[in-house]
């Protein structure tokens, strides 16, 4: 298993690249929802805060089922986001 800090990284970074991927969209292409980008970009941040909280606390005794459980709730999380992304414009 990988550390909990290359986890944290990781999710940082992915979390960013849907950021800067939904920020681009809002500002540069025109039919954008703006509104609804901005939705999104919140909803990337609280996900950030959420899973880097989650990986700091995990359950006592059970880890191994815990950070598998959390890699599959954020790959799920992320691939909704794109989907959202998606449907921006």
């Amino acid at each position: 298993m990988a550390s909990r800090k290359q986890l944290k990284k990781d999710i940082n970074y992915i979390i960013g690249d849907l950021f800067t991927d939904c920020l681009i969209q809002n500002l540069y292409v025109p039919e954008t929802d703006k509104e609804k980008a901005v939705e999104v970009m919140s909803r990337i941040l609280k996900v950030q805060q959420e899973y880097v909280s989650r990986i700091s606390h995990p359950e006592p005794g059970n880890v191994k089922n815990f950070y598998k459980k959390l890699r599959e709730d954020f790959t799920h999380e992320v691939g909704e986001i794109i989907n959202e992304i998606a449907k921006l414009n």
